[in-house]
């Protein structure tokens, strides 16, 4: 599985790769803008990631932005009928941000912080990734 962790705080991304080591073969952003420029970029390399942990709060450009052009790419670039899995990982328990994220923006899933194991464990098993 091929992994992005879209992620600006340090300690919650070492985490997550922490968690997915041996599962996945991880890459890294450390805001909105710098995802895009990956999922983009691996899109058109014919390599798309199969699961995408996108946080919300992001310098540059928030994880709400960040999904809404991944799957506008995905749709314009992506082979067709195929989406990664997007999981919103934030500390925003609203349901404002989650009906945005889920509705607005088609992401796959959401989980709030602090991400315990076996939650994103139970996330993949779902959607097929173990």
């Amino acid at each position: 599985m091929k992994c992005l962790i879209i992620e600006d705080n340090e300690f919650l991304r070492e985490g997550l790769i922490m968690f997915l080591q041996g599962v996945a073969d991880i890459a890294t952003a450390v805001n909105g803008r710098e995802g895009v420029e990956r999922f983009t970029s691996a899109l058109q390399q014919g390599a798309p990631f199969d699961l995408v942990l996108l946080d919300i709060v992001m310098p540059e450009m928030d994880g709400q932005q960040a999904l809404k052009l991944m799957r506008r790419a995905e749709q314009e670039q992506g082979p067709a009928g195929k989406k990664s899995v997007i999981v919103m990982t934030t500390a925003l328990n609203s349901p404002a941000n989650m009906e945005e994220a889920m509705w607005d923006g088609d992401c796959s899933d959401y989980l709030v912080k602090p991400v315990a194991r076996a939650d994103l464990m139970a996330i993949l098993q779902r959607h097929g990734l173990l």
